[in-house]
């Protein structure tokens, strides 16, 4: 898979579910190939979507796009 691809399923994923979705919640939704999310790949989704990782002590992150 290449960003382009992953980028428009996040999107995607994302705006259908605005209180967001955490990173196991997409991969599973979305079938990714990842374990994890490249590092690099979420500092881009930061800048190009609005990308939002809301981190709670002792739960997973919670992804979401910000308002624009």
């Amino acid at each position: 898979m290449r960003y382009p691809d992953f980028k428009e399923r996040i999107q995607a994923e994302l705006e259908h579910h605005p209180e967001g979705l955490t990173w196991m919640e997409l991969k599973l939704r979305l079938a990714l190939p990842y374990e994890r999310p490249c590092p690099t790949w979420v500092r881009r989704l930061e800048e190009e979507i609005g990308l939002v990782r809301l981190r709670n002590p002792g739960r997973p992150a919670i992804w979401t796009i910000s308002p624009k």
